[in-house]
């Protein structure tokens, strides 16, 4: 009876922990969609973009369908502990196991597009570059879209300042002017310049997308590796439980 108590305690343990690891995955993933609509929205509609891009909106519907599976994974574990069923162990061990591997593949995966990131944005140079000097300061929602990305993220153009050149907004302005994000506020007195830019020397947004795919993917990976190895745990003490309860019967 000790063991027993103990191994429903172990599950609960398990499977709080699945359970709130599976919330947070979940709001992560409607977080990443909801937020998609700024850096990745500059290049999702580029003409041109490569199809491997479109994969990288997916992965919000990715975690989404994690978390949510692992909320009810919890929920069946610490009901099969309770109600001692060996139907609803069982059928927590399969799935368990089933997402176990689904999520060290997954993030095998994750950890390997981490360093095809680069070579994948950086193909869309030129195409968002065309696109800026075509639409910017005369589209109003792709105007919008960049100003309000280049203010969150403390970045300018796709690459630097100089994607800027030739767009409607730096002819209408003398073609010597460029968006206030483009300089540092600290240092630039009055309208960003040529001069003000070049010498505040603002990155590009890639470098800004970049890094914040490159830093969730591995913090991603990292928390799917950890779920994994409690997963294990849990599939193991609901095999005991399942084994004892089988010998009560």
């Amino acid at each position: 009876m000790c063991c027993s108590g103990f191994l429903k305690i172990m599950m609960f343990i398990f499977n709080g922990c699945i359970f709130l690891a599976g919330a947070a995955i979940l709001g992560v993933g409607v977080w990443v969609k909801v937020d998609s609509g700024s850096l990745l929205g500059l290049v999702q509609d580029v003409d041109g973009a490569p199809s491997g891009l479109s994969q990288l909106a997916n992965v919000a519907y990715l975690l989404i369908a994690v978390g949510a599976v692992l909320l009810l994974i919890g929920f069946l574990g610490c009901c099969g502990a309770v109600k001692e069923s060996r139907c609803m162990l069982l059928t927590f061990f399969s799935i368990v196991l089933i997402l176990f591997l689904v999520e060290v593949a997954g993030a095998v995966v994750l950890l390997v597009f981490d360093g095809l990131v680069e070579d994948l944005l950086g193909q869309l140079e030129g195409e968002v570059q065309q696109s800026i000097r075509k639409q910017y300061g005369i589209t109003e929602g792709f105007t919008s879209l960049w100003n309000a990305t280049m203010e969150e993220f403390t970045c300018c153009g796709y690459k630097n300042y100089t994607d800027f050149e030739g767009s409607p907004f730096f002819n209408e302005h003398g073609m010597d002017v460029y968006p206030q994000t483009c300089c540092n506020q600290t240092i630039t007195v009055g309208v960003c310049n040529t001069f003000e830019a070049e010498r505040s020397n603002i990155d590009g947004c890639l470098q800004s997308l970049l890094q914040l795919i490159e830093e969730n993917a591995v913090i991603i990976a990292a928390v799917i590796l950890g779920i994994a190895a409690l997963e294990i745990a849990a599939m193991v003490v609901s095999m005991v439980l399942y084994k004892q309860i089988g010998n009560k019967a």
